[in-house]
């Protein structure tokens, strides 16, 4: 038996789709698309790429914001955090400073969230000499390269195991960077 809907009869949505909203605070310009979805590098400390990814474990949630070195995928620095907040991405970036040597002076990517648009942030990079890239806003295939780290991280760790708290996955989120 099959089904169909008369031609005149008037399809209406009662519930209307929810427009994203980012945040319309005062922030900083964006810094251009260097990388425009070119995420290889020729050799160490000459891309990064970062952002920030949520897991909920009951009624909680989990901040990972990583940095990713390009070059051979290893994430250099990280931080976890109960909630998206500006620390986190301060320390997730003096983690990273500590592994530049002499010359070093890497791009850094990210998408245009509110963190990576404020003003200490992009001065904490002018200081290392590190230069700021940036997605097309909305476009997550300018970052896809952090964004398939997320994915490949909740298909090979987070979806496998029933979380019974933030802690325990705290602890297996550091050991699987590891």
């Amino acid at each position: 038996m099959t089904w169909s809907i008369p031609s005149d009869f008037p399809l209406k949505s009662l519930i209307r789709r929810k427009k994203y909203i980012s945040y319309k605070g005062d922030t900083n310009e964006a810094a251009p698309n260097l990388f425009k979805q070119d995420f290889k590098a020729e050799k160490p400390f000459l891309k990064w790429a970062t952002d920030v990814t949520e897991f909920k474990v009951k009624d909680k949630k989990v901040y990972l914001s990583p940095i990713i070195e390009l070059f051979n995928g290893e994430i250099i620095s990280y931080s976890l955090s109960d909630s998206p907040n500006f620390k986190q991405v301060t320390d997730k970036l003096e983690g990273a400073f500590k592994r530049l040597e002499g010359d070093q002076n890497p791009t850094l990517h990210s998408d245009q969230g509110w963190q990576y648009r404020m003003a200490k942030y992009k001065q904490m990079l002018i200081d290392k000499g590190i230069t700021q890239s940036m997605s097309r806003k909305g476009n997550c295939y300018d970052n896809a390269i952090i964004e398939n780290l997320f994915g490949t991280i909740e298909s090979e760790m987070f979806n496998l195991k029933k979380y019974a708290s933030v802690d325990e996955l705290k602890n297996d989120i550091k050991e699987y960077i590891r």
